[in-house]
């Protein structure tokens, strides 16, 4: 789990990342980039009811990309927020082959250190 400071909580913030962010989309997910001026970097995932209705999937979704982006943080650049929004075709894919779409996103986006 990512501490409280590297969380996205507010809707403004959300809101924020699609209007001025750059972006990456796949068949599985997409991601969002935008400054926002912090010391730190933070982290959104949303997983909407159209990707599954049973909140389990839901879950599990959240569980493995949390996993994935925990694994590259420290490999991050800091001062950035990161919106990732899975579409319904991830519920077929590995941890595999989603840590890769993960960091082919944050690599096409120049997120690296």
């Amino acid at each position: 789990m990512l501490k409280k400071s590297n969380r996205i909580g507010r809707n403004k913030d959300f809101d924020r990342a699609f209007k001025l962010g750059q972006s990456f989309y796949d068949k599985i997910l997409g991601l969002k980039t935008v400054e926002n001026g912090l010391a730190v970097s933070r982290l959104g995932i949303l997983v909407s009811t159209k990707v599954s209705k049973r909140a389990v999937d839901r879950n599990l979704i959240k569980r493995q990309i949390r996993a994935i982006v925990k694994n590259e943080w420290s490999n991050l650049k800091d001062g950035k927020d990161l919106v990732i929004i899975t579409l319904p075709l991830i519920l077929d894919k590995s941890f595999e082959e989603i840590q890769k779409t993960v960091q082919k996103a944050l690599k096409k986006l120049n997120l690296y250190k």
